[in-house]
């Protein structure tokens, strides 16, 4: 996920482009560029990092009106001033910015630009000289961008530049988010409404596969076949809450939105200067001495614990248990000798698992706490702390701290088994790179999620979610999030289970999601959903691409299989959240439940 801005007016375009940089930092990425228009050409500045190490290099003697920025996180090519942002065609005529994936680009490159030298390693290039390539070819400069629109595959928000139309940014959208802002003598471009509220507070949504033609005068939103559309502003209100949800209309959803945001930033916070994964040699020390791992949690933090600790077991080699903690706190088991607490928790208030460290604080045992807020009173009072990086959660339905806190557990798991010389037989930054474009496709895919809650959840009463293996930990994760949002009755279990007593309810219609993402037991889960659909049950299949078969409902990017629960949660919440929609639930705010449990 990556950042975009414009603006085209009569002020000078570079503050107003790097304080709406500085409003989608919060996106967590590793380098950041502006390319600034006037009548002697396009000027680009672009540097690996912060926003602040591109204001370092932004010449202040360069005046220009029109211009467009991006922040960026690498997914084609390794971060640094080459691969970021604005690209430019072989000519320097086109400047180009561009959020999303081109899956197609290495066909477009092959059959269109063979004669083309690229100066980077990204899809972006393919675009920018995609465009220069058709306007050479006799097209003017929309004709050029809408025929280069027409052949991409995957998901883009982009803002175009041409040296030769000075006053004219040319913008387009799909699947990735994209706003135009109306100001009365300047418009503007951004992917969220936040980082443009310094100048305006009016706003025009972009819908996929739309062409706009951007002037300091005029928003022309076109189709991709030429025809214009007329769409009335929205008014993006000045008040806290809401310019934190910007223009979502609920916060899950953009907390979901978030995910792919948040894995990279979490990469990015446990990396050293070397680029090597990182956490506290104290916590380093904590692990080795402990005999034993003893994670308590609840709710969502449960189900993340679940996970964590196969984490821990099959990378670090370190026995793990896994308690709810309103349940440990009053019936604690017999414990190990050299036992480590680890408490999860989003905000690092929960009194369940609190009572449970003031416990262990008293019987001497050492704790660490896994948590979104520093300073959090589980946070100050354990012997250690893990962040999360996750940045607020509003909703009450838990979606991307669930998310922080399993690649921080492996995070945690990995750089342990490192400092051992364990083998741990991947390289964790480069696979959760690789899972953190995963989860943007799924993102990516809202109309397939809300058809899928459409066709499965729309008047059910109730619906069974079944997994084996880290499957079965989201499937428990998956069934809370429908019933807490939707008020479905929901429940997940182990696929092996079902015929164990559970499999009586079924009956004719009642949906049943099926993950299959775990090789060695794909075949077994497979066939308890044949033993479901013989009793009646409507199965929705998701599984992992290279585990697929035919009729599955959703098949998931592939990733390292133990990561696989990072990216099948997103499509289970997607689909909760368009449950809930379509049922009138309140999504951020259901019935008798709180974002901070704080009693017992």
């Amino acid at each position: 996920m990556c950042g975009i801005v414009g603006y085209i007016g009569d002020l000078d375009s570079k503050e107003i482009l790097l304080k709406g940089l500085e409003k989608l930092e919060y996106r967590g990425y590793d380098s950041a560029g502006i390319a600034v228009q006037n009548e002697e050409g396009i000027t680009v500045f672009k540097e690996k990092g912060r926003i602040a190490d591109l204001r370092d290099a932004v010449d202040p003697a360069i005046i220009g009106s029109t211009g467009i920025g991006h922040t960026r996180w690498a997914t084609h090519g390794v971060p640094n001033q080459q691969n970021a942002h604005p690209h430019q065609s072989a000519s320097g005529r086109f400047t180009l910015v561009h959020n999303g994936v081109i899956e197609n680009y290495h066909r477009l490159q092959k059959e269109y630009l063979s004669d083309v030298q690229m100066k980077s390693d990204t899809d972006t290039e393919v675009i920018v000289q995609l465009v220069e390539k058709f306007a050479n070819d006799g097209l003017t400069t929309a004709e050029a961008f809408r025929k280069t629109l027409k052949l991409l595959h995957g998901s883009y928000a982009l803002a175009l530049l041409d040296a030769q139309e000075e006053g004219t940014i040319f913008v387009a959208k799909n699947k990735s988010p994209l706003l135009a802002g109306l100001g009365p003598d300047f418009n503007v471009v951004a992917s969220d409404a936040m980082a443009m509220l310094q100048v305006t507070d009016q706003f025009v949504e972009l819908h996929d596969q739309e062409m706009v033609i951007v002037t300091k005068d005029s928003v022309e939103i076109q189709t991709l076949d030429g025809e214009v559309i007329n769409r009335a502003p929205y008014t993006a209100e000045l008040d806290m809450s809401d310019i934190e949800k910007g223009t979502y209309p609920h916060y899950m959803l953009k907390e979901i939105d978030e995910q792919p945001a948040v894995l990279r930033k979490i990469i990015q916070a446990y990396q050293d200067d070397n680029g090597n994964l990182t956490i506290d040699p104290a916590i380093l020390t904590a692990l080795k001495e402990a005999d034993r791992l003893y994670i308590i949690a609840a709710g969502t933090s449960y189900h993340a614990g679940l996970v964590g600790k196969e984490y821990f077991e099959k990378i670090a080699g370190i026995p793990v248990e896994v308690h709810i903690s309103s349940e440990f706190g009053y019936n604690i088991p017999l414990l190990s000798k050299k036992p480590l607490f680890i408490f999860i928790t989003q905000s690092g208030e929960t009194a369940d698992s609190r009572q449970v460290l003031v416990k262990v604080k008293k019987m001497g045992y050492p704790s660490l706490t896994v948590t979104n807020v520093q300073g959090s009173t589980l946070s100050r009072e354990a012997d250690h702390t893990l962040l999360l990086h996750a940045g607020p959660e509003i909703a009450v339905a838990s979606t991307k701290a669930y998310v922080a806190q399993i690649a921080v557990l492996a995070i945690a798991a990995t750089v342990f088994a490192e400092s051992q010389a364990l083998p741990v037989g991947f390289d964790l930054t480069q696979e959760l790179g690789i899972v953190a474009n995963a989860v943007q496709a799924m993102v990516d895919a809202k109309d397939e999620m809300e058809q899928i809650a459409r066709d499965f959840l729309e008047v059910t009463r109730n619906a069974f979610f079944i997994g084996r293996q880290l499957d079965y930990h989201v499937s428990l994760e998956g069934a809370l999030k429908l019933k807490e949002i939707s008020y479905i009755q929901a429940e997940g279990f182990a696929g092996g289970e079902l015929k164990h007593g559970t499999i009586a309810l079924i009956e004719e219609g009642t949906p049943v999601f099926a993950l299959a993402t775990q090789e060695e037991v794909s075949l077994n889960i497979r066939g308890n959903v044949k033993e479901v659909v013989a009793r009646g049950a409507n199965p929705c299949i998701i599984s992992m691409a290279g585990l697929d078969e035919e009729g599955d409902t959703l098949v998931i990017p592939h990733v390292h299989p133990l990561l696989t629960p990072l990216v099948s949660v997103v499509p289970l919440q997607l689909i909760s959240y368009y449950a809930s929609l379509h049922r009138g639930c309140d999504v951020d705010k259901p019935r008798n439940l709180a974002k901070s449990v704080t009693v017992e």
